[in-house]
C-alpha cells in the first residue's frame, strides 16, 4: 500500500510527454511573471486570462497563445479544477477571437523538398562515402518516402527531453520486393507505445535503426547542417522532408486520403513503408481527417 502511495501521485505527470511537459512549464511561467507583472493573483479567472491573453496576443502570434492556455490549464489544473470551464468562458473565446482577427498573420509554411533533392543527395555519393553521408541519404529518402516528420528520426538537441523509447530498432526492420518497413515505436497518433515491437538481440552493435559513425542516435542539429549543405534556404527544414512526399505523391495522382492518414486521428498504426506503396501507414482507422 505504501508504494501505492507513493506513486500514485507520479502517474497524472506521465500522461503528457516530456518534451510536452517542458513546453507547457514555459507557458506557466509566462502567465506567473505576467501575473507578478501587471498584480493580478495566480488563480485563472476568466478576466484573469483574457487579460493574458490581450497582453500575449500583442507580443506573440495569437494562435501560440490558444497553445499557451493549453499548458497553463494543464500545469495549474491540480490547484484551480476550474481552470478549464475558465478556459472556455465566452470572454475568453471572444478575446482570443478578437485578437486573431487584430493581430492574426498568414501561416508561413516551410517548403516542400523536391524529388530533385533526394537525387541529388544520392548521385552526390561518392564511392567511397562515409557512414554518415550513407545515414544522412537514407533518412532523408525515407522521410520523403514515407512521410516521416525529422522528430520521428532523431533526438531533440537538448537531452533533457530525449526519450530512447521513441526510437525505432533495428530489430523492426523489414525488406519486401518493392521498399522496406519498421516500427515507429511512438508518435502523436500513438501515446501509449502501441505499436511497439520488443526483442531480444545478440548483436553488441547499437540496437537503434538511425546511427551515426560515432555509434550515436542522431539529433537534429546533426541532420540540419547536412541538410543545409544540399540546401542553404531557410525556408527548407525538417517538416520539408514529410511535405515533399506529400506533394510528390499528389502530383502522381495519389487520392488524398493516401498521404492525409496520419491527420487521421489513427488508433494503432504499426509500421512505415517506403517504397512505391503510397501509404505511410499499412493498419488505419476510417476515422475522417482532421483540418490542419
Amino acid at each position: 500500500m505504501k508504494i501505492v502511495q507513493l506513486r500514485t501521485p507520479r502517474q497524472p505527470r506521465l500522461a503528457i510527454d516530456i518534451s510536452t511537459s517542458a513546453t507547457y512549464d514555459s507557458h506557466l511561467n509566462s502567465y506567473l511573471n505576467f501575473c507578478t507583472l501587471h498584480h493580478f493573483p495566480v488563480e485563472p479567472t476568466p478576466d484573469t486570462l483574457s487579460f493574458y491573453v490581450v497582453y500575449m496576443c500583442a507580443n506573440i502570434k495569437p494562435r501560440s497563445v490558444a497553445s499557451y492556455l493549453t499548458g497553463i490549464c494543464n500545469k495549474l489544473e491540480p490547484y484551480f479544477p476550474g481552470v478549464s470551464a475558465n478556459r472556455k468562458s465566452i470572454l475568453v473565446a471572444r478575446s482570443l477571437s478578437g485578437c486573431m482577427k487584430r493581430y492574426g498573420t498568414p501561416i508561413q509554411r516551410k517548403l516542400p523538398l523536391a524529388r530533385q533533392h533526394i537525387l541529388s543527395t544520392i548521385n552526390d555519393l561518392p564511392p567511397n562515402a562515409s557512414h554518415d553521408s550513407l545515414l544522412f541519404a537514407a533518412m532523408l529518402t525515407t522521410g520523403f518516402m514515407a512521410l516521416l516528420r525529422l522528430g520521428e528520426m532523431s533526438l531533440p538537441d537538448n537531452v533533457a527531453i530525449c526519450d530512447l523509447r521513441k526510437c525505432s530498432r533495428r530489430s523492426t526492420v523489414t525488406w519486401f520486393d518493392d521498399g522496406y518497413g519498421f516500427d515507429l515505436p511512438y508518435h502523436k497518433a500513438d501515446r501509449f507505445f502501441e505499436a511497439t515491437r520488443y526483442g531480444s538481440s545478440i548483436s553488441r552493435l547499437n540496437p537503434f535503426l538511425w546511427v551515426t559513425a560515432k555509434n550515436e542516435i542522431p539529433t537534429r542539429t546533426w541532420f540540419m547542417k547536412r541538410l543545409r549543405r544540399l540546401e542553404p534556404d531557410e525556408q527548407f527544414a525538417g517538416q520539408s522532408m514529410r511535405a515533399g512526399g506529400a506533394t510528390a505523391m499528389a502530383e502522381d495522382g495519389c487520392a488524398p486520403t493516401s498521404f492525409r492518414l496520419r491527420d487521421a486521428g489513427l488508433q494503432t498504426p504499426s509500421r512505415f513503408i517506403s517504397g512505391r506503396t503510397p501509404f505511410s501507414y499499412r493498419h488505419y482507422s476510417s476515422t475522417e481527417p482532421n483540418n490542419d
